[in-house]
């Protein structure tokens, strides 16, 4: 399965509630990063980095399918 296939496929519950924590984390990252007033360094970082394990979380969750043959196959093998 491709990437792209991968990404249009179904997702579970568990991970598109993480893809959406993850979109919110990159959010506030971006806001904080873009933010009109100084901030300190400290503070610039964990925007930064906030916005980059969101954007991890949120790919990974959204590739992260359901596929039920491989599922039953397991429970198949281990019957």
């Amino acid at each position: 399965m491709n990437i792209v296939k991968r990404a249009k496929a179904p997702t579970s519950k568990f991970f598109r509630v993480l893809r959406n924590i993850g979109l919110a984390l990159a959010a506030v990252g971006g806001v904080i990063l873009t933010a009109p007033i100084a901030l300190p360094i400290v503070v610039s970082s964990i925007g930064g980095y906030l916005a980059v394990a969101g954007g991890v979380l949120s790919v990974i969750s959204q590739i992260t399918t359901i596929n039920e043959n491989a599922s039953q196959q397991f429970q198949d093998d281990n019957e």
